[in-house]
């Protein structure tokens, strides 16, 4: 991914990521604890250049925030998960 992102820290992949990929079009991020669902929502559509439908965030007991991201169906998950390279 890009240095000079913000809100974005890194890519999950696992297998729960990658059923979410493959089921549900969405795609998992770990996100800094400063973010929220708007400013995810920016960076990760200039990032991916895909339009996002919506955001979950959770915040998880190993203090990582989370964000779900579900794609547009236009856009597909496994398709950018593939450029990113994780698959």
């Amino acid at each position: 991914m890009e240095e000079n992102l913000k809100y974005v820290v890194s890519v999950l992949s696992g297998e729960k990521s990658t059923r979410l990929m493959q089921m549900e079009n969405k795609l998992s991020f770990i996100v800094s604890k400063d973010s929220n669902k708007i400013l995810i929502k920016k960076e990760v559509e200039s990032l991916l250049k895909a339009k996002v439908e919506s955001i979950n965030i959770i915040n998880r007991m190993d203090s990582r925030k989370v964000a779900i991201v579900k794609l547009k169906p236009e856009f597909q998950a496994m398709d950018i998960a593939t450029q990113l390279g994780l698959i």
